[in-house]
């Protein structure tokens, strides 16, 4: 039998404050090395359905986490264009499969895992990494992953004030659900600069293909995190940042060396200290005056230990239906 969980039944199962330590886990597990994590290929797709340009990138991630129960395989579309058909950037399934017979355990709908999951990554981050307390947060984007990192980074840290910046009115409505959701003051600002001035934290979460902010703009001791590009077309960060950064964290550093973040500098694999060793407490802030850029292309295990914990949740309440294959 195979339980499958849509996306309401993984909505009921998901906790941010019990998310977050499981994610933080996954991410010393991976660097330690207990992980099984194969290359994720992704590809263009709908290639000549709409013009020469493909419509979106279709991406499998695999992974396993040593002495787990299950490995988790998600499939996901990336379609930048469905905010204008009113759907989610951002579409996953990912399918738990026994790591002992082989047999399928479970399907569930993977978008809020991976948003959560994606979330979590700027929450602990900004646990582990942000210079001061309370923090000022900036959010550059507006859109579904946008409010997930900001959800995180409050749940997981006392922030003081939101900043929201998007070249579209959708900062408003983010500015108005977030500020109801956790009654943190949170403003709408009109430029990207408005939003980092005198922030301790920012978050990127754009699909841009260009700088969204000036790297001038930083103060010091601010902690900025991206996590919007992941292929060599997507950049959200300038030279500037970089330039001005103290210390570079990436999650995966040799996929973060790809992105048009990284091609655009001068920096390598070599030059990113991993998330995995800083949640370890391998390393870490050397000064709170110290500019640290966090990059993320985000990591298949995430999704792994993601899916396991909702799926014994779903276990123990019975949530869901089972099926036949």
């Amino acid at each position: 039998m195979v339980r499958i969980l849509s996306d309401d039944d993984v909505d009921s199962l998901l906790e941010i404050d019990a998310l977050l330590p499981v994610v933080r886990d996954a991410f010393v597990k991976q660097e330690r090395g207990d992980v099984e994590r194969p290359d994720r290929p992704h590809f263009p797709v709908g290639a000549g359905i709409d013009g020469d340009a493909p419509l979106g990138t279709g991406l499998v991630m695999p992974a396993y986490i040593h002495g787990e129960p299950h490995y988790a395989t998600k499939l996901v579309g990336v379609h930048g264009g469905n905010e204008d058909r009113g759907l989610p950037t951002v579409n996953a399934q990912i399918a738990l499969t026994d790591a002992e017979t082989g047999l399928p355990a479970a399907l569930l709908a993977g978008t809020r895992i991976t948003n959560a999951r994606t979330g979590c990554i700027g929450g602990v981050a900004a646990a582990e990494l942000a210079s001061s307390s309370p923090v000022k947060l900036a959010v550059i984007g507006a859109g579904t992953q946008a409010r997930w990192q900001a959800r995180c980074i409050v749940t997981a840290t006392d922030v003081e004030s939101i900043r929201v910046y998007s070249p579209s009115d959708s900062k408003r409505e983010c500015a108005d659900e977030l500020e109801s959701e956790f009654g943190v003051p949170t403003t709408p600002v009109e430029s990207a600069d408005d939003a980092v001035a005198d922030a301790t934290v920012v978050v990127t979460a754009t699909t841009a293909t260009t700088p969204v902010f000036s790297g001038e703009a930083l103060r010091p001791g601010t902690l900025v995190i991206a996590v919007g590009a992941y292929n060599e077309e997507m950049r959200e960060l300038d030279r500037e940042t970089f330039s001005r950064a103290d210390k570079t964290v990436a999650d995966v550093p040799g996929e973060v060396a790809e992105t048009g973040d990284v091609r655009a500098t001068d920096l390598e694999a070599d030059d990113f200290v991993p998330l995995g060793d800083v949640l370890d407490g391998a390393a870490g802030r050397d000064s709170d005056s110290e500019i640290v850029v966090v990059e993320s292309v985000g990591s298949a295990v995430l999704d792994a230990a993601a899916s396991e914990f909702v799926f014994e949740r779903a276990e123990e309440t019975k949530a869901g239906r089972e099926v036949e294959l």
